[in-house]
């Protein structure tokens, strides 16, 4: 199978490609290597320099491909409040390109990453699809806009679509000193360095966290699943447990065998206060469930970024 990672450069997108090239596939990567790196990416697979909402570039990329994992997005809440207007051009224009490409090209299966974003906190817990979206940042609005698009692609033209609804990635290559990081890495380089954790807020608000390898079996669920279980859906991918932000640092203080001495400083706007997922639907219809619990995953992810120290 020929398949186009876009974003393939990136934190999730890099893992997605290796493990297609492992069970044998060809991969093309489209890549702006804004935020992704060049030596994430696998030698074996064809690198893009490009952007997903260039459409000579797009057409160029999905040529050839039977499934596109389309990762590619700008990421951060922070960064889509500050600047709004390149957030929607790559996560809601590039989305609404990259689904033409797709159609054109005769691409047959679309797995989009979204995100839990969309919900805004307001949803009850655990979070069922059917819940209403009331999206709380730019970042959550295009992400939200970029489904729809997704689903009428489905509806209209009959192109396979999958959105998946990702909580709270963490693992390796996630980098601690990207401009917006993920907390998770931003708390172990901390501990590692001798620093105080920056916690925002009080700490308590609590998320559904998911380690990196299960959103790359996510991905290739969605991508094998039937047409007509799945196509124009949205699906949540998470392990359905919600652990608060102290919890996390409790853990990797032991992980570390260090006392976190955490620094309280203001809540991020945007954020919500609490996440948690209802998995079922992914289990029903992809045969997809999350296999790695958080003690393991924060593990790994630990043992990969003392890596980089040494």
């Amino acid at each position: 199978m020929k398949a186009l990672v876009t974003g393939g450069a990136g934190f999730i997108g890099s893992h997605i490609v290796d493990a297609l090239l492992e069970r044998g596939d060809e991969v093309v990567v489209l890549d702006d290597l804004n935020t992704g790196f060049r030596h994430n990416v696998d030698e074996r697979a064809r690198l893009i320099i490009g952007s997903v909402a260039d459409e000579y570039v797009v057409r160029d990329a999905v040529d050839g491909c039977r499934v596109v994992f389309h990762q590619a997005a700008h990421k951060a809440v922070l960064r889509s409040i500050e600047r709004p207007l390149p957030t929607d051009a790559v996560n809601t224009h590039g989305t609404l390109t990259m689904l033409q490409g797709a159609l054109d090209a005769g691409v047959e299966r679309f797995v989009h990453a979204s995100s839990s974003s969309i919900y805004g906190g307001s949803a009850p817990l655990p979070t069922r699809e059917d819940a209403g979206a009331t999206p709380r940042s730019p970042y959550a609005v295009s992400k939200l806009a970029a489904e729809h698009y997704c689903r009428v692609y489905a509806e209209l033209h009959g192109l396979e679509t999958v959105a998946l609804r990702y909580f709270n990635v963490y693992g390796p290559r996630q980098r601690p000193d990207a401009t917006y990081a993920a907390v998770i890495p931003l708390f172990v380089e901390a501990l590692l360095t001798g620093r105080a954790p920056e916690v925002h807020g009080d700490g308590l608000q609590s998320r559904d966290f998911t380690y990196i390898s299960d959103v790359v079996d996510a991905n290739l669920a969605a991508a094998d699943a039937p047409a007509a279980a799945c196509a124009g859906r949205a699906y949540n991918i998470a392990g359905g447990a919600s652990w608060a932000l102290l919890d996390i640092l409790r853990t990797l203080g032991d992980l570390l065998h260090v006392e976190p001495q955490p620094k309280f400083v203001d809540a991020r706007p945007g954020d919500v206060r609490h996440s948690r997922a209802d998995p079922s639907s992914a289990a029903r219809d992809l045969g997809f469930r999350c296999r790695v619990d958080l003690e393991d995953g924060l593990r790994r992810t630990v043992d990969w970024l003392r890596s980089l120290h040494n």
